[in-house]
């Protein structure tokens, strides 16, 4: 084989086992620290400083700030987060980006594989998950810097051809050039991590005196700068067909580094200076670190010059995406986002806010039903059947987004564990909803018919009805809160619910006997009865696995990222009162 395709076949195959390590690496990352995760999640709040916080971390975790880029963008497509929040997210993972590049920078040329070795052992002979994930980690680590030494090695003919470095040498006295070079790379390569680790391998390679850096650090920050405005097409393109905010948020990050690399190529020599003081000693020796610490400067300084102009970017982000903010599908109930899957801390935390304004839903039915029956309202009846029908459209969006997760192959086992629990919730709401519009249809149709039902009949439907619906309030509250002290108080409820239709059915049939409601309603009366039943028993079904569903709150958390600084409205607040309350309203 010639040596030019040797060089090309070597930097491809270096590439791709880089970017295989990258992908593994990031996987495990996510199961192994899972848990802590959703701590980060929990500081978006309206705090800018908090949110770069939060972004640098989750991207230091992730290894991606695309990655997290897009899951920002998913989250603001279904509303768990404002504009204003995930642009100080993006600002944050520009800065968590830049821990690739350090890690990169180290010289483990010696241990490579030692520590590929140790990471195959630990992850192939751990029984534990957990131990399993930090060798699958260490295993993904050592493939890194096979990568890295492969393209090094295949290189270093290149930086003693005359063609290459007469090349090199117009990127040099050209920054442009080094710029669009850095953008290319990284629209090929869709990772600025990779682009970069070849901008480090490459520079670290010889010139013709063999003492100084081929490309040097003046020549390799126009490139980093061009791999910075590169990664932003990832954003941009998980932004296509997302809602208007979402795609300001990819926006923003454009905006973000595009300006910040107008601004750093006019001085490019200073830089490199501040660099070079940053990071003293043999050019060859030092250079995969002064690029890192070039790229970390980068972000940090674009990060502190536009922190304080949130504000303004909102305003340059909403006028080159016009439009009105938070739009969503017309009827959709709950708003799912399939380009997480790959992060499922995250995306178990979208499922559980949306699984909240799910169950929600059912109970406004619930809440709606006693006074549509006690009022005769058909128009009440009609729309509390259209509301079955968006809650039965959304339980299946539910169900096939928690397959698509699990099918993803990127849950723990308690993740996975906690998404089957979840489901549990969605099923049985589900039920509950699908009861209340079957009773609300029967009613309706009674309602209309020749023979409705007696004033006395339908006051006892409505009382039931009224307490179908306190019991499910109730029960969500109880699965919110994890309170063991109220299950006791819970069945009573459900044991008052069944006393109060049997005594229901027999004042029914003294009703018939006595002529004072037709025959013909007996059935219908007893299959509203038997529906409203049948919502009591899911309830039932809810508690008893109550200390199972203990994650509902973890699911959603403390604090909802959607409800600061002006986000979309929140789902109805739960009431606050003790569910043990119910005891005196059982006396």
């Amino acid at each position: 084989m010639n040596a030019p395709m040797e060089t090309v076949f070597g930097l491809l195959g270096g590439l791709a086992v880089f970017l295989f390590g990258m992908n593994m690496m990031s996987e495990s990352l996510q199961k192994a620290a899972g848990a802590k995760m959703k701590s980060i999640l929990s500081m978006l709040t309206s705090n800018p400083v908090l949110g770069v916080l939060a972004g640098a971390v989750a991207t230091a975790v992730l290894q991606s700030s695309s990655a997290t880029t897009v899951m920002a963008i998913g989250f603001v497509s279904a509303r768990l987060m404002t504009l204003r929040q995930a642009i100080a997210v993006i600002f944050g993972a520009n800065i968590g980006t830049t821990m690739t590049a350090q890690l990169m920078a180290f010289k483990l040329s010696d241990y490579i594989w030692l520590i590929v070795f140790v990471g195959f052992i630990v992850w192939f002979a751990a029984k534990d998950e957990r131990v399993k994930n930090i060798g699958q980690t260490v295993f993904a680590f050592g493939l890194l810097f096979v990568g890295i030494d492969t393209m090094g090695a295949v290189m270093k003919p290149l930086a003693q051809s005359e063609v290459f470095l007469a090349m090199i040498d117009q990127v040099k006295d050209i920054p442009a050039l080094g710029v669009a070079a850095g953008t290319v790379m990284t629209l090929v390569v869709q990772s600025s991590s990779a682009t970069i680790a070849v901008l480090q391998s490459f520079a670290s390679q010889p010139g013709p005196d063999g003492v100084t850096s081929v490309l040097g650090l003046q020549g390799s920050i126009p490139i980093l700068l061009g791999d910075n405005i590169g990664t932003t097409i990832t954003a941009l393109l998980a932004c296509i067909g997302q809602s208007r905010d979402a795609k300001r948020t990819a926006v923003a990050h454009s905006v973000f580094n595009v300006t910040g690399a107008f601004v750093f190529i006019w001085f490019v020599p200073l830089i490199a200076q501040f660099v070079q003081l940053l990071t003293p000693g043999p050019e060859l020796d030092v250079i995969a670190r002064q690029i890192a610490n070039a790229h970390t400067t980068f972000n940090i300084v674009c990060t502190l010059l536009w922190l304080p102009f949130i504000g303004a970017m909102v305003k340059i982000v909403t006028f080159l995406v016009p439009g009105k903010a938070g739009e969503a599908a017309p009827g959709a109930l709950v708003v799912l986002d399939d380009k997480i899957l790959g992060q499922p801390v995250f995306a178990i935390r979208m499922f559980g806010e949306e699984l909240q304004k799910y169950c929600d839903k059912v109970r406004a039915m619930l809440a709606a039903l006693p006074e549509a029956i006690a009022n005769r309202d058909a128009a009440a009846l009609k729309a509390l059947q259209a509301d079955c029908a968006q809650v039965e459209a959304a339980e299946s969006e539910l169900a096939n987004y928690a397959v698509e997760l699990l099918s993803a192959g990127a849950t723990s086992e308690r993740q996975a564990a906690e998404i089957s629990d979840l489901m549990f919730i969605v099923d049985a709401a589900g039920r509950i909803g699908s009861r209340c519009g079957e009773a609300a249809a029967l009613y309706g149709e009674r309602l209309s018919s020749k023979k409705p039902f007696s004033d006395e009949a339908r006051e006892e439907l409505a009382e039931s009805a009224a307490m179908v619906a306190d019991m499910y309030d109730a029960v969500l509250r109880f699965l919110s809160d994890g309170g063991t002290a109220s299950e006791q108080v819970l069945d009573e409820r459900r044991r008052q619910i069944v006393k109060r239709q049997s005594r229901a059915r027999k004042a029914h049939f003294r009703r018939v006997g006595s002529r004072q409601c037709a025959p013909e309603n007996k059935a219908v009366y007893n299959q509203l009865l038997l529906c409203l039943e049948r919502a009591g028993n899911e309830c039932s079904n809810l508690v008893e696995h109550g200390a199972e569903l203990s994650m509902w709150g973890d699911a959603l958390g403390a604090d909802r990222p959607g409800s600061h600084d002006g986000g979309a409205p929140p789902v109805a607040k739960r009431s606050e009162a003790p569910v043990d309350e119910l005891a005196e309203a059982l006396a």
